[in-house]
């Protein structure tokens, strides 16, 4: 119950801030496009690579305790409003628990080279609008704790060398530094951003 209205509380006074920064007004022609992030589903229904929101990405800490996160949202790099969130999920030494999180805030967002080869099918946008990129956002936990989510995309066409494909992130004192990596016949650790209207 206590973590459930810290929870709330949480929400609430994002809400509010959001409020009062009076920039709640779609975003002009020409100003800081609107950019969509998604924990991705990569399968391959008769042999065409498919793309579908819904997956899981993994970062473990250093005694190996993992947290899991699944979700999406939407940010502008201009500041306005946020979205999103997800679920949360950690499993190993340090404890097991799981619940939602919020997004309340972006740090920074870069864009990158690199786009989808032909072929694939995306059912999350316009693969013309696919990007690869890095984002730091800030986000709230629903057991009250608060922390840094990490999301980065290196799409297969065009993504410099440094780039990776995954997550990392921290939740109140503990950082999952670690990225677990994509592995093919895996359906888990990949991302995208898309641009939308």
């Amino acid at each position: 119950m206590k973590s459930r209205l810290g929870f709330v509380m949480l929400f609430a006074v994002a809400l509010i801030l959001l409020l009062l920064s009076g920039n709640m007004t779609p975003t002009a022609a020409g100003a800081s496009p609107r950019i969509r992030w998604d924990t991705i589903s990569l399968t391959f229904p008769n042999g065409v690579p498919t793309i579908n929101a819904g997956g899981s990405d993994f970062a473990s800490a250093v005694d190996l305790t993992t947290l899991q996160i699944s979700g999406h949202g939407t940010f502008t790099v201009a500041g306005a409003p946020v979205t999103g969130g997800g679920v949360w999920a950690t499993s190993g030494p340090s404890g097991t628990a799981s619940g939602h999180f919020i997004v309340f805030g972006l740090l920074k967002f870069d864009v990158a080279p690199g786009s989808l080869p032909p072929g694939f099918v995306d059912n999350i946008g316009d693969p013309a609008n696919a990007h690869s990129g890095l984002a730091i956002l800030r986000v709230g936990y629903e057991d009250g704790s608060q922390g840094i989510l990490v999301v980065s995309c290196d799409l297969p066409v065009g993504s410099p060398s440094g780039l990776f494909e995954g997550v990392t992130a921290t939740k109140g004192f503990v950082a999952f530094h670690e990225r677990v990596p994509p592995v093919p016949g895996l359906d888990a650790n990949r991302n995208i951003f898309h641009v939308v209207p």
